[in-house]
């Protein structure tokens, strides 16, 4: 009940509800059925304060039962309006919100007990505690199971968190990357797989929760809590054949409007009229986003207007590569909860092998390179802009056939496996993916600006020094 309250003014959102449901706001928003709606800002405010009291209600034992469906009704809505805001978490307060209502939760140390002396100390059935108990179970057990996945087992789906100084302790006696691979991921593993088993019986009880208790409090530090939602066992579903424990990196999101009538382009921000960033990630955030705009957009003079995405990210560090199809409509494409959706792009499993020579790559380089590993599939093309900086940028092919179209000098190049060229700078290019299975090619990047910058500081600080050492032996 504490906890329950607790979540109220935070991930439940009351201290910004003006900002969220403001009255008259043009925003999107993604509710799993699509009649629900927010009532006026007047009403959540009172829906919040009920789900407040509920929970209260559920911590002090207080008109238990009625406390328990103040906080239910309110919760439940809200969970449902709004799909960006999913995590484990939420769905387990939902759950376990129902279970204490059919519990005798209120017989022991309540306000009802003392108001009630019938209540007070009564007997509460085996059950009451084996239905509370399994539900805690599932909910690690679930996650155990789903970090078997290859990516996990593997130290690819938390890769970066062995760096931090959480972690340091550890990192006297292992490296970085043992860190992340034993401590992170294998205890992760180990844990999720036995604290159901650990927590459910008396005896182990205390070790248990010893244990879960330092792994939440971990947490606490190393995610804010809506982060959480996409490692742990009950996050919505987003890009198919990916595990559901895993580390996202965008690297571009381009929005695309053409008018159905006219045939104009143009280009909205990503996240336009939203008021979250996970829509980029789910197929059906992305479907109800692109109905969205379709109504939105008639208002600033765009008729019937076409919504088109092109998302790149890197998953489990593997290459950047498109989630969706950019060349489909999404306003028209098809859409259902029971079958697979066509233009979601395929997760390029087979140069998974790739990652680990990809680390190697990127450990040679120096603080003024970068490197980018792109995947892309037949038929597609790449559009990029290389800014005048990046003097000495190239390009080359890892796998598969490219054609590199240099749209100034009006050329084509075509490259093959282990071939490359250097990029002009300051111009727009094309990487056509030509070969019959996906492409796959790097980007370097040389910022040539400032490594004439570090140059001339270094030549700089070697005068400075000459002139000391003159001064000095005068």
């Amino acid at each position: 009940g504490l906890l329950m309250a607790l979540d109220v003014p935070q991930e439940r959102g009351l201290g910004h509800l003006d900002q969220r449901f403001l009255d008259g706001l043009e925003v999107c928003r993604f509710p799993l059925l699509p009649f629900l709606q927010p009532l006026p800002l007047d009403w959540m405010y009172l829906l919040y304060t009920v789900m407040f009291l509920g929970a209260l209600g559920i911590m002090l034992g207080l008109c238990y039962r009625l406390s328990c469906v103040a906080f239910l009704g309110p919760y439940w809505y809200l969970l449902l309006l709004d799909k960006t805001t999913w995590n484990n978490h939420s769905y387990l307060y939902g759950l376990l919100g129902f279970q204490l209502a059919l519990v005798g939760a209120d017989r022991y140390w309540s306000l009802d007990g003392l108001l009630w002396p019938r209540k007070r100390n009564a007997h509460v059935p085996l059950w009451n505690y084996t239905l509370l108990r399994a539900q805690i179970f599932i909910v690690y057990f679930i996650a155990g199971l789903k970090k078997l996945d290859a990516d996990w087992v593997g130290g690819y789906s938390m890769g970066s968190l062995g760096r931090h100084w959480l972690f340091s302790p550890f990192k006297l006696v292992l490296s970085e990357e043992m860190t992340c691979w034993l401590v992170v991921h294998g205890g992760g593993l180990l844990l999720d797989l036995s604290a159901g088993f650990l927590l459910f019986f008396d005896a182990t009880r205390p070790v248990a929760l010893v244990f879960v208790t330092y792994f939440h409090c971990m947490n606490s530090q190393l995610f804010s809590i809506g982060e959480m939602g996409g490692r742990r066992p009950h996050s919505p579903p987003g890009h198919p054949k990916t595990p559901q424990f895993h580390s996202r990196f965008h690297q571009h999101v381009k929005i695309t409007y053409r008018d159905g009538l006219t045939g104009e382009v143009g280009y909205l921000k990503p996240g336009v009229f939203t008021q979250s960033r996970r829509w980029k990630d789910h197929a059906d955030m992305l479907k109800q986003y692109s109905t969205c705009l379709s109504r939105l957009l008639p208002h600033y003079n765009v008729s019937e207007p076409q919504i088109f995405f092109d998302i790149w990210v890197s998953i489990n560090d593997r290459f950047q590569q498109r989630l969706v199809d950019p060349r489909v409509d999404l306003v028209k494409a098809p859409w259902s909860p029971w079958s697979p959706t066509p233009w979601v792009l395929p997760l390029l499993l087979e140069l998974s092998p790739w990652r680990q020579r990809l680390k190697e790559l990127e450990t040679q380089l120096d603080e003024d390179t970068d490197v980018v590993f792109i995947a892309d599939f037949p038929g597609l093309h790449l559009e990029n802009f290389v800014s005048e900086d990046l003097g000495n940028t190239s390009l080359q092919v890892l796998r598969g056939e490219v054609l590199l179209e240099l749209v100034e000098q009006q050329r084509n190049h075509s490259l093959r496996e282990g071939q490359g060229m250097q990029v002009p700078a300051g111009q727009y290019h094309r990487v056509h993916t030509v070969s019959a299975e996906p492409a796959a090619y790097l980007y370097l990047y040389v910022n040539t600006t400032a490594r004439q910058l570090h140059a001339g500081l270094a030549r700089l600080q070697e005068l400075r020094d000459r002139v000391r050492n003159g001064s000095g032996e005068g």
